[in-house]
């Protein structure tokens, strides 16, 4: 830390006496100085230190001074015992007094009410009271403060107690100091940050003069301001508390050596304080203490060894400024530990205040000087490889993973003076000792560290490295190794100042140290070796030095911020850049460096030219394609693409190396090109790896492919890429490669199957006529798939593929091409021609599928398609041509004959064709139709029918002769049957009748004749009995000789009740009944009921004779439990 003077000045009167600084306040803006100097007010310009105005009011000493935080207007107290309240215009718009001289005032940071304390009482003004607020103590007030939300003020007395009052002034805690009376109260303040959140940033610095010390190395302040590389920026720190780890303590006050060796190593996270209110009180029993707003104290006191005068914090509260009789204004954390002085003054420092939101304090004292500094906090580091140590809160140091973002606070509660990492040791200085501590484990992401030892000495040092076993201690030009128990083990002398110390590795206690010096030479120094080794000398001086991996190449950043590449063992310089002021290798890439400035991150592969990207800060470490940036107070991993380089690389076509910078992170796009220019290298190796990082199976099969082909024996290279250059779409390229190795074919094949026929034909003047062929009929698929139809035809007829053009045009119902086509084509064409007569037939062009048909000779076809397309008579000129196909012509034609209910001609057909089985069949189901439907004249020609057809077949086959025969009389008879039927079914059905009852009496006889056994199926009995009793009473009335024997036949028969539902002995009535249950209708028993006519004595006997056995058959049926019915029902 420095403080760096922006401007003095000194107070006088008239008389040059000099006027005491007893109170300073700022404009909450920062932008003007409120001075409390003699009995005037002075206003300055903060910028400058340019005195704005003299604000006279007062008539004796002003004692304090304060700017409400609106920034309204500011009140200034004074021994006249009055308050006046000046307006930001530097006006005074109230005055008011107390009885005693003011002693301090404070207003309000939320309400701005206005707190004025005299040596007897304090008031609380606001705008808008019209009268002051005022309440007696009873000892005087020296100081006072309000709380961060307003709500409390705090009164410091002469007689050591802090009195913490609410806003309308009353007591809520009272802090008696041990010291009492002895030990006055001179100055309290709260801390500004209400959960005591450690200071993030100041925004002040410079880039340009920043250092960056790697792995260990720090420069003191004072050297690093000699060699012109101090940091001028604040201290970082964004880590808002702290977790103690288990079993250990954290303390405040003074510690033992014993306490110390425990010192607390937390975990970083979101820390918060529980104490929301801190109140700093100091007092002059040369004390400092912390309470909280309940009045409890936070630790133990703080000895001062001088009387405080004042007591200021840093806006965000992570710092505390005080000054007093030792002539000093002093910087102290926020937990009263001293990190060193301010400023030192001739005589006693009244007051000090720090600018809102900076790192300007500015300092008042008894001799009328009011000083204003800045203050530049170094920023103490080291790094290795992944992990990153900083100093944090000046007190604290904090170990950050750069990977995982880890990181770990360790408490120090001194100044921490410098800082070494390097693998698992991690080494801090502190004022009075060095402490060492290393990890828990070997494990590379353990960040648990504990003390292995420490070091009870007073370094001073420019330097601080420490390695496994040693601790390497810089001084100007000498260097000295220590083991950890503090012996010197050798010590090195060097012939110019030491400007860079880095360890680069090596066997634990061999460690080799690279330095480098200000006049230029660049040293190797193993810390077991007495010996430095010369490495380089160069004529500038060292900034900054790195190795690369292997230890071959030295890149050094130099005064003129160039950046210097050498090979180490030839010490040739191989290139050098400018604008360079920090430089690192990769690790894990030999050829690859990296270097910042100007706000620029260069990145150089090889000696390819530098890939440049804005980046703010400086490079540190280069890991893979992590670079370690150091920007403002913060250390960051930046993930950095490796493109750049990548494509360097390719364009000098050296693919493994591309590959190796690849790894190291470049995009998905990155690593497809690199995989693209590899395989047309052909490179196979090399574009396998990169297409299987982007998972890209087509060109890894091809890849494989190629492979198996030189397993085979193959090695024409040229091939080779000409199959590339086809996967990857440059077909010209491919297709000249191809004529070149003398691949036409291929060439041919790949135009074609891209359907680009007019680059293909330039392939086919050596080649295969066939191909030609193939060349056009895969044209004309291609058209055919593109919805050319009638060009994809016409390349299919040139082509030869007949059946592929006929299939087109018929789908599209070209005729006229069909024709020509079907005409063209030679008869022994049977597929093409068979296939131009389906779709003339399909397009119902019968004449033209005939024409085909018959140029194919194809007979049965041109008799289908006449059958298909039911043209008969040309089917049956063409059976009478051709007898054989009578089978294909008559059955189908029987089959649409039945289909149109024109069954005997179907019969017919049938039989015509030889289909005596079918034709038998049919008949039959005219027959049984008929029968069902009551049509028994037409069942009696159908059985005629079938009997003339068993007659045939009994005569043509002589096996079936006998069986037909035996059909041939059944259904003879039953054609007979039901021709007479016929008659009586009309007869007992229609009202009138054509026939003379003579033949409805015979017909009637002739069928009861013939009924005797079985009854065919749809003739009645009882019809046929009705009509032959109806036609016997006609022909013949008996009536006055029949009732007597009829009266007797009566008078006999005992009908079962079931039969009419009657009793016995009413058997007239169960027979009028019967009929009329069983449906007869009122036709038969009319006959017993009408008066016989007179007739021939012979007629009227027949007639009797018939009615009676009529009578005794339906009796015998009444008998039975039932009547004689049509269609074989004999119950």
């Amino acid at each position: 830390m420095r403080a760096v003077p922006t401007w003095i000045d000194k107070v006088h009167d008239r008389d040059k006496v000099e006027q005491c600084i007893y109170d300073i306040a700022f404009k909450p803006d920062g932008s003007q100085l409120i001075v409390a100097a003699g009995n005037r007010v002075l206003v300055y310009d903060t910028s400058d230190g340019t005195l704005i105005q003299p604000l006279k009011g007062h008539k004796d000493t002003v004692y304090c001074v304060a700017y409400a935080k609106d920034g309204k207007r500011f009140a200034s107290g004074s021994a006249d015992k009055s308050i006046i309240i000046w307006t930001s215009k530097l006006e005074g718009i109230l005055k008011y007094t107390h009885n005693d001289s003011i002693q301090c005032v404070s207003y309000n940071p939320v309400t701005h009410q206005l707190a004025s304390c005299s040596s007897g009482d304090f008031g609380l003004w606001s705008p808008e009271q019209k009268s002051v607020n005022k309440h007696k103590v009873s000892s005087k007030i020296t100081c006072c403060g309000w709380t961060n939300d307003g709500q409390y003020l705090a009164l410091g007395m002469m007689n050591g107690v802090v009195s913490i009052r609410n806003k309308n002034g009353e007591e809520k805690v009272k802090i008696e100091r041990p010291g009492g009376s002895s030990s006055p109260i001179w100055s309290i303040a709260w801390n500004p940050s209400n959960d005591w959140q450690m200071w993030t940033a100041f925004t002040n610095w410079d880039e340009a003069d920043q250092e960056t010390v790697e792995e260990g190395s720090c420069l003191s302040d004072e050297e690093l301001e000699a060699l012109g590389l101090l940091l001028d920026r604040p201290e970082s720190g964004r880590e808002t508390g702290s977790v103690a780890e288990e079993g250990q303590a954290e303390r405040a006050g003074q510690e033992t050596d014993e306490e110390l060796l425990l010192q607390e190593v937390d975990s970083c996270g979101p820390l918060r304080d529980e104490h929301n209110d801190i109140l700093a009180v100091a007092d002059w029993g040369q004390r400092l203490s912390f309470y909280q707003l309940s009045g409890k104290q936070i630790g133990k006191d703080r000895l001062l060894n001088y009387d405080p005068c004042c007591v200021s914090y840093f806006s965000k509260g992570e710092y505390i400024v005080m000054g007093g009789s030792d002539k000093q204004a002093s910087l102290y954390t926020k937990d009263g530990v001293r990190l060193g002085p301010i400023s030192e003054q001739n005589s006693w420092v009244w007051t000090c205040r720090v600018k809102p939101d900076s790192n300007y304090v500015v300092v008042g004292c008894q001799d009328g000087t009011i000083a204003f500094f800045q203050l530049i906090f170094s920023t103490v580091h080291g790094l290795y490889k992944d992990r990153y140590a900083y100093r944090d809160s000046m007190t604290d140091v904090i170990v950050q993973h750069l990977i995982t973002e880890q990181k770990v606070r360790i408490k120090c509660r001194e100044l921490v003076k410098k800082i070494a990492i390097y693998r698992n040791r991690l080494a801090i200085q502190l004022p009075e000792k060095i402490l060492i501590y290393e990890c828990y484990t070997d494990d590379s992401s353990d960040m648990h560290y504990r003390v292995k030892e420490k070091i009870s000495r007073r370094f001073e040092c420019n330097l601080l490295v420490v390695c496994s076993r040693h601790l390497i201690l810089c001084q100007e030009k000498r260097l000295q190794c220590l083991s950890f128990t503090n012996v010197k083990e050798r010590e090195w002398l060097m012939e110019s100042l030491i400007r860079y110390i880095k360890v680069i590795g090596g066997p634990p206690g061999r460690e080799g140290l690279l330095v480098g010096l200000k006049n230029g030479s660049i040293l190797k120094i193993f810390v077991d070796n007495p010996f430095a080794i010369t490495l380089l000398k160069q004529s500038t001086s060292v900034r900054c030095l790195d190795m690369s991996a292997t230890r071959s190449k030295l890149a050094v950043v130099d005064e003129h911020n160039t950046c210097l590449v050498y090979d180490i063992h030839t010490k040739e310089l191989l290139f050098q850049e400018p604008n360079a002021n920090s430089v690192a290798w990769n690790t894990q890439c030999e050829d690859m460096l990296c270097f910042s400035g100007n706000g620029y991150l260069n990145i150089k592969a090889s000696n390819f030219p530098v890939h440049q990207q804005k980046l703010q800060g400086f490079v540190v470490g280069y890991n893979g394609s992590k670079i370690f940036c150091l920007h403002v107070y913060s250390m960051a991993a930046v993930e950095v693409p490796q493109s750049a380089p990548m494509y360097q690389y390719l364009e000098r076509r050296m693919f493994k190396e591309a590959y190796q910078i690849a790894c190291l992170g470049v995009t998905d796009s990155d690593w497809r090109d690199l995989a693209t220019e590899a395989l047309e290298g052909l490179d196979f190796d090399t574009a396998k790896k990169a297409f299987i990082r982007v998972r890209d199976l087509r060109y890894l099969e091809l890849i494989s492919s190629i492979e198996e082909r030189k397993k085979r024996g193959e090695s024409n290279s040229e091939l080779f890429l000409a199959d590339v250059f086809a996967y990857q779409g440059k077909f010209h390229e491919a297709a000249k490669l191809y004529r070149r190795c003398g691949y036409d074919n291929r060439a041919l094949s790949m135009y074609t199957d891209l359907r680009m026929f007019e680059y293909a034909k330039d392939y086919l003047g050596s080649a295969d006529p066939k191909d030609t062929r193939v060349l056009m009929s895969k044209q004309a698929d291609w058209a055919r798939s593109s919805k050319e139809p009638r060009a994809a035809a016409e390349m299919y007829l040139s082509a030869g593929e007949h059946l592929k053009a006929i299939n087109i045009i018929g789908e599209h119902g070209w005729v006229d091409m069909l024709i020509d086509l079907a005409r063209k084509l030679d008869k022994a064409e049977r597929e093409p021609l068979s296939r131009c007569a389906a779709f003339f037939k399909q397009l119902n062009h019968h004449g033209y599928a005939s024409e085909t048909y018959t140029k194919m000779g194809d007979l049965k076809a041109l008799a289908q398609l006449h059958v298909d397309a039911r043209h008969w008579d040309e089917a049956f000129t063409l059976v009478d041509k051709h007898p054989e196909l009578r089978d294909d012509v008559y059955v189908p034609y029987a089959q649409w004959l039945a289909e149109n209910d024109r069954f005997e001609e179907a019969q017919k057909a049938f039989h015509r064709a030889g289909r005596q089985a079918e034709a038998v069949r049919v008949l039959e189901q005219l027959t049984h139709n008929a029968v069902v439907e009551s049509r028994f004249n037409d069942a009696s020609y159908y059985y005629w029918m079938l009997a003339m057809q068993c007659l045939d077949i009994a005569r043509d086959n002589e096996d079936k002769k006998e069986e037909m025969l035996k059909k041939f009389h059944r259904f003879q008879m039953l054609a007979e049957l039901y021709h007479v039927y016929h008659s009586i079914h009309r007869y007992t059905e229609d009202p009138f009748s054509s026939h003379m009852p003579e033949t409805l009496f015979n017909i009637s006889r002739f069928l009861l004749h013939h009924l005797t056994k079985d009854v065919p199926l749809g003739i009645s009995k009882v019809n046929t009995l009705y009509t032959l009793a109806k036609q016997s009473k006609h022909l013949g009335d008996t009536s006055y000789k029949w009732p007597h024997p009829l009266a007797d036949c009566k008078a006999s028969l005992h009908p079962p009740a079931a039969a009419g539902g009657h009793a016995a002995g009413q058997p007239h009535r169960a027979l009028q009944t019967l009929p009329r249950q069983r449906g007869l209708g009122p036709h038969v028993f009319p006959l017993l009921h009408q008066q016989p006519s007179p007739k021939q004595p012979w007629q009227r006997v027949y007639q009797l004779q018939t009615a009676l056995h009529l009578l005794s058959l339906l009796l015998r049926g009444v008998a039975a439990g039932g009547v004689l019915l049509g269609g074989g029902d004999h119950r």
